[in-house]
C-alpha cells in the first residue's frame, strides 16, 4: 500500500481516536458482560448496555476486541496501523452481515439496527484511523516527498504546475492592393 501517507501530521490524534474506540467497545463489552452474567452464551434476550443490545457472547466478543485494538493503539509501531485497518473492516463487514440476519435465527450475537450503525461507525473510524496510521523513518518519508513533489521540492513541483505560455503568433497583414486573402488586385 504505497500511496498511504507515512508520518502524517495528525498520525498521533488517530491513534488517539482508535484508542477511543477501543474504550468504548471494551467498556461495552464489560459493562454487557456484567448485565447478561448466567444466561446462556447466545441469549437472545432484551438485554440493552449502552444504547446497544447485547448477550453474553457479545460482551465476550466485545471485550477481546476492545482488549486487542487498545493494545495495538498503546504499542504502536505499525501493528495499530495494521489492526486499525483489518479490524476497521472486519467491523464495516460485521456490521452489513448483521444487518442482513436481524430478523433471523442467524442472529446469534443479539444484534438490534442501532448495533450494526454503531458497527459502521466503528469502522470507519478504525479505517480512518488505520489509513492515516502508518509511521516510517524520516528517509522514508522524504523520499516520498521528494517523488510527489520532485527532486527540487516545492520550487520545481510549483514550476512546473504553472501554466506555459505558447509561442507568440506571427503576425499577418494584408497589403492595400488585396482584395482577399492571398489575390492581389
Amino acid at each position: 500500500m504505497a500511496h498511504l501517507p507515512v508520518n502524517h501530521p495528525a498520525q498521533p490524534l488517530f491513534r488517539v481516536l482508535a484508542g477511543m474506540v477501543a474504550l468504548f467497545v471494551l467498556i461495552f463489552g464489560i459493562a454487557g458482560a456484567i448485565e447478561t452474567w448466567g444466561l446462556p452464551l447466545f441469549d437472545r434476550g432484551d438485554h440493552w448496555v449502552l444504547g446497544l443490545r447485547t448477550n453474553p457472547a457479545f460482551s465476550l466478543l466485545s471485550i477481546v476486541v476492545g482488549a486487542v485494538v487498545l493494545g495495538g493503539a498503546i504499542y504502536g509501531h505499525n501493528v495499530d496501523h495494521f489492526i486499525n485497518l483489518w479490524g476497521g473492516a472486519a467491523f464495516l463487514v460485521a456490521g452489513i452481515v448483521m444487518l442482513t440476519v436481524l430478523r433471523t435465527d442467524l442472529n446469534v450475537l443479539n444484534f438490534a439496527v442501532r448495533n450494526s450503525i454503531v458497527s459502521f461507525l466503528i469502522g470507519l473510524a478504525m479505517m480512518l484511523a488505520g489509513l492515516y496510521g502508518k509511521i516510517g523513518p524520516p528517509d522514508y518519508q522524504r523520499e516520498q516527498d521528494e517523488f510527489r513533489h520532485g527532486s527540487d521540492g516545492w520550487d520545481a513541483w510549483r514550476d512546473r504546475a504553472r501554466p506555459v505560455q505558447p509561442p507568440p503568433r506571427p503576425v499577418v497583414r494584408s497589403g492595400l492592393g488585396m482584395r482577399g486573402p492571398g489575390r492581389a488586385t
